[in-house]
């Protein structure tokens, strides 16, 4: 009877976060006018699903069938929120920066559509819903190791790594590839070896993936003042680090088949996106064509969903050599 009334008054916590964030957000859009589109860019949506995704996956992984239905439910949605929210303070901490820049002047805070404290109400909002259901129906280590992420997100790196280093993107990419990790111990409230070789692909990943961006738009981030590495150390220098990491990267995702995680399926997907990664990284170091730094940012966010959609079926289908 008290575990059924404990389940009550924490269904009624996260409703009440829910409506909360819910109200408050209306309450907030109704001061400027500002549409449910201006708050859904300031979530980074497609950012947010990509993460989501390796966390769904994450929540898969760690159960031989399928796992209990609330830790893939409110688990994944309590980390999804806590992504939004640091995307949202993401926005706010860099809306000057943006307002310098071509690709992102037009973003609601830049524009005028939303002011400061709009996105940071809603920004707390959803970090709050995001605690609250975690705690309530999942478990507290993944409500700590959640809430750990988004402050070094959009604390550490958006504040201060951004800002003070051309290894931004290396040492805050430990943010970013944390959801797999999330996932796992939302399922088995304790980390294992297995989600680390996750994290280890994310975050050797994520260099290739944000210089190649960084090379593209280089122009607007020295007219922001941001240290990228096409700035502070220059083109040719990056094209350099893009190879190399992408090397390591190729790598690191064949751990999960050397470890026994993961079987033919994942070996063979992970071979063919890997020789394609590579090839575009080699292409970016010994020519100079202009359309390839975003051809490989545009892959490369191809190349991470479908490797963890190959780890997902290989673990549903399993295959050996044997």
């Amino acid at each position: 009877m008290r575990q059924s009334e404990a389940r009550i008054l924490a269904a009624g916590s996260a409703a009440a976060a829910a409506g909360a964030a819910t109200a408050g957000t209306a309450a907030i859009a109704g001061t400027t006018g500002a549409s449910w589109r201006d708050y859904l860019e300031l979530t980074k949506p497609r950012v947010v699903a990509l993460i989501v995704l390796t966390a769904v996956i994450g929540t898969l992984l760690a159960a031989p069938g399928l796992p209990p239905l609330d830790a893939l439910v409110f688990g994944n949605l309590g980390i999804a929120l806590a992504a939004a929210s640091a995307a949202a303070i993401n926005h706010l901490v860099d809306r000057r920066i943006d307002a310098r820049m071509g690709r992102t002047r037009k973003r609601p805070l830049p524009s005028g559509h939303l002011a400061p404290a709009q996105a940071l109400i809603f920004a707390l909002l959803l970090g709050v819903a995001s605690m609250v259901i975690l705690v309530a129906f999942v478990n507290v280590l993944t409500a700590v190791l959640t809430f750990a992420s988004l402050i070094v997100y959009a604390l550490v790196y958006t504040v201060w790594l951004k800002r003070a280093t051309p290894q931004n993107i290396v040492i805050g990419g430990a943010a970013g590839a944390a959801p797999p990790i999330l996932g796992w111990v939302a399922v088995t409230n304790h980390i294992d070896p297995q989600p680390l070789l996750l994290f280890l692909i994310i975050f050797a990943w994520t260099p290739p993936h944000f210089w190649a961006l960084a090379i593209a738009r280089r122009h607007d981030y020295a007219k922001a003042d941001i240290p990228m590495l096409p700035v502070t150390h220059g083109v040719e220098f990056t094209r350099l680090h893009v190879l190399f990491y992408t090397v390591l990267l190729c790598v690191v995702t064949m751990l999960p088949y050397m470890t026994g995680m993961s079987g033919l399926i994942y070996l063979l997907a992970a071979a063919l996106l890997n020789a394609r990664f590579l090839a575009l990284a080699i292409a970016l170091k010994i020519t100079r064509r202009d359309e390839l730094p975003m051809r490989m940012f545009r892959f490369s966010i191809s190349y991470l969903m479908w490797l963890f959609l190959a780890l997902l079926l290989d673990h549903y289908l399993p295959t050996t050599l044997g």
